[in-house]
């Protein structure tokens, strides 16, 4: 049978399931991927599984979101992170040496393989011809211990790439015509894999920033082919024995196609607040700007920052922008230092921040009341920022860089002829800062007063009552439930204080309202939970009561994360009944463990205030249904 390239690395990873579409699939994972604000919590559900080191054949923990220091909390979690990783056999990349995904890009990834990790935008990775999917902590910690990664068979979306990119064009208008074509809610339950003769014409950075941000499709992952533009860059990471040839076989069949011509494509701007909203920037007029941001794992790679470096050169930033740049890796700045593009981007009055996540993830860098701040960014959520009514604009390195010099949105074709970046025949190497593991069960691992016990739940009581404690529309992303940001990371390895933040930006009374309640109800709108993978907007909530979400729509992984925290996640058969639901109504399952047990796929919930009655959708597999009647995924390994 002709095979797509999704089938094949899913295949040879198979160890449980069918590959049929809407079946629950279990694979092998190759490698995981945790970093400081998901790996705290992902290596306290490690250790409580009791194994003594992790069976895959790479795990690698970055330090790259809390790197802003302003109390003990993220030194103390990164000392943390260190000693279990070397305790257990993890590599440890220190903080300073870059971005998660730039770093495993560089200096890591390996086509063909699989690689599971705690942060959404982990299919960075199939720009390397990898199967990189983005996970809930748990679920990777699961994958450390050896066991599959399960998830629901996806349908393969061939996005088939034609001619080559117009000059002043890149990779992230790519992607943004994507997200233009089928919004962040067109990937779910699917895989984005590119073909056409248009794939040669683009690097692996370039393709990895495609596959970065197919995550806000809500793809489960996105994949590129293994060809000779993959055995060049792994050539200069002196990698050349990873390389592996990869492609989809001639006749290949697909569950849907879509066809873009490079050659068509012109600068594009995802307007705020949702990367779907893309417009062309030469269509919006002139728009003032009073912040630049250049870095976050989408575009920050070494080709991106020569032509951010060019454009800059011999200019000046203008009056009212305020322009801040982050290369992604110590690769990346070490090269820019030494061909001198670094003092021209300083020349030009950037300002160099640190190799970290920094404004993408709000830590740091928000922009002013109101203002308007272009990022290279991967999303721009409402309140993301740090910024409350901050105004966020996704675009291209070469859109941001043409603009902060000119004050405002600028369509980069109105410059001179674009800069030519050489590929270079050999990367700076220098891994010394990457950690190796003792693999030594005597380590003392040090806990600092912030990191807190691992909470956990009962199993799910015979009937699921309480009230709807909010009721939100649709599109609510992990941001809304659980925000990052400079004061709220830091408690990521305090539930009870993290807890008190849940749903703060849309009801800043939910967590005091949940606590008076007992727990109960939250009610959603369509794509409930879209966004981060971060495990901790199931886990708080968790931890505040709340026992079951009921929605239009769900987001994989958010949905996932529910089940491995023991809330059930169930969605309206009829959507209208949504619009009859208020909060405060009381809700009530009768005998749902033995319904669930039973293996009935509809239930019954009855709203206690109004006197009516819903029929929701469970759409768990049975393997889920005994995780959610455990109370969570940890207690079905006692």
């Amino acid at each position: 049978m002709e095979e797509n390239l999704v089938r094949k690395i899913l295949r040879s990873h198979l160890v449980e399931g069918e590959m049929i579409p809407g079946q629950e699939i279990g694979i092998r994972i190759d490698q995981t991927l945790t970093q400081d604000a998901s790996g705290t919590m992902a290596f306290l559900q490690f250790e409580a599984m009791g194994v003594d080191r992790v069976r895959t054949e790479l795990s690698v923990n970055y330090v790259d979101h809390n790197t802003l220091q302003t109390g003990f909390e993220n030194a103390d979690d990164h000392r943390f992170l260190q000693d279990m990783a070397s305790k257990y056999g993890v590599k440890f990349s220190r903080p300073g040496n870059g971005i998660c995904h730039q770093v495993h890009l560089e200096r890591f990834g390996v086509p063909g393989k699989t690689l599971l990790g705690a942060d959404s935008h982990t299919p960075t990775g199939g720009g390397l011809g990898m199967l990189a999917i983005g996970a809930g902590g748990l679920d990777v910690a699961m994958a450390m211990g050896g066991a599959p990664f399960y998830l629901t068979m996806p349908k393969v979306i061939n996005v088939r790439l034609h001619g080559v990119l117009p000059p002043w064009v890149s990779a992230k208008d790519v992607i943004l015509e994507v997200l233009r074509r089928i919004s962040v809610k067109g990937g779910i339950g699917k895989i984005l894999e590119y073909s056409g003769e248009g794939v040669a014409s683009l690097s692996v950075p370039e393709r990895g920033t495609i596959t970065n941000m197919g995550a806000e499709t809500g793809a489960t992952s996105s994949v590129f082919p293994s060809d000779e533009v993959t055995r060049a860059f792994l050539r200069a990471q002196g990698r050349e024995g990873d390389w592996v040839p990869l492609a989809a076989d001639p006749d290949a069949e697909y569950d849907e196609v879509i066809d873009i011509d490079l050659g068509a494509l012109v600068p594009l701007v995802a307007c705020p607040h949702s990367p779907d909203n893309v417009r062309r920037v030469d269509e919006i007029g002139n728009l003032p700007v009073d912040q630049v941001m250049i870095g976050s794992c989408t575009n920050s790679s070494f080709v991106d920052m020569m032509r951010v470096a060019a454009i800059l050169k011999g200019k000046a930033v203008h009056p009212r922008v305020s322009l801040v740049i982050a290369p992604g890796s110590r690769q990346v700045m070490t090269m820019l230092a030494e061909n001198g593009a670094l003092a021209d981007m300083v020349a030009a009055g950037a300002r160099i921040l640190e190799l970290a996540c920094g404004p993408c993830v709000g830590m740091g860098q928000a922009p002013p009341s109101g203002g308007i701040s272009l990022r290279t960014n991967n999303r721009n959520f409402k309140g993301r920022s740090g910024t409350a009514d901050g105004q966020i604009y996704l675009v291209s390195p070469e859109t941001a860089a043409a603009s902060a010099i000119a004050g405002e949105l600028t369509d980069p074709r109105i410059l001179d002829t674009p800069p030519v970046v050489e590929f270079p025949e050999a990367f700076s190497i220098n891994d010394n800062m990457v950690i190796e593991p003792e693999c030594d069960p005597s380590i003392e691992v040090r806990r600092g007063p912030n990191i807190k016990p691992l909470p956990k739940r009962g199993p799910m009581e015979e009937n699921i009552t309480g009230q709807v404690l909010i009721k939100v529309g649709d599109n609510i992303t992990t941001d809304h439930i659980m925000p990052a940001g400079a004061k709220i990371l830091p408690l990521r390895s305090n539930i009870p204080a993290i807890a008190e933040h849940v749903f703060e930006q849309v009801d800043p009374e939910f967590a005091t309202r949940a606590k008076k309640a007992g727990g109960g109800w939250i009610v959603g709108g369509e794509n409930y939970g879209q966004g981060s993978s971060r495990e901790h907007a199931a886990l708080a909530p968790m931890y505040l009561g709340v026992k079951a979400v009921l929605a239009k729509s769900m987001a994989r992984i958010h949905r996932d994360n529910l089940v491995n925290f023991g809330i059930l996640p169930l969605t309206f058969k009829r959507s209208e009944d949504y619009e009859t639901l208020e909060q405060g109504d009381q809700l009530e399952i009768s005998c749902a463990t033995a319904a669930l047990k039973n293996g009935e796929r509809e239930l019954v919930v009855w709203n206690v205030t109004k006197g009516l009655t819903y029929p929701v959708l469970v759409g768990l597999t049975p393997r889920q249904i005994k995780i959610v009647l455990a109370g969570g995924l940890l207690n079905t390994l006692n």
